[in-house]
């Protein structure tokens, strides 16, 4: 897999998540031992993207 198409799939996973999380804290009765775990799935992706992209932010 070519850097390239490694970061589209990194974008996608990270917006996917993002959608999942503002989904679930709409919702009643949401977990938020479960939203954290998301949003800190998403940071690591998040920080994936950008050291491959090689950003220092």
């Amino acid at each position: 897999m070519s850097l390239s198409s490694h970061l589209q799939e990194l974008k996608k996973k990270h917006q996917n998540l993002s959608t999942a999380v503002e989904e679930m804290q709409r919702s009643p009765g949401v977990d938020d031992l479960h939203v954290a775990a998301l949003k800190k799935q998403k940071l690591r992706i998040k920080e994936e993207i950008t050291r491959l992209s090689g950003h220092p932010n």
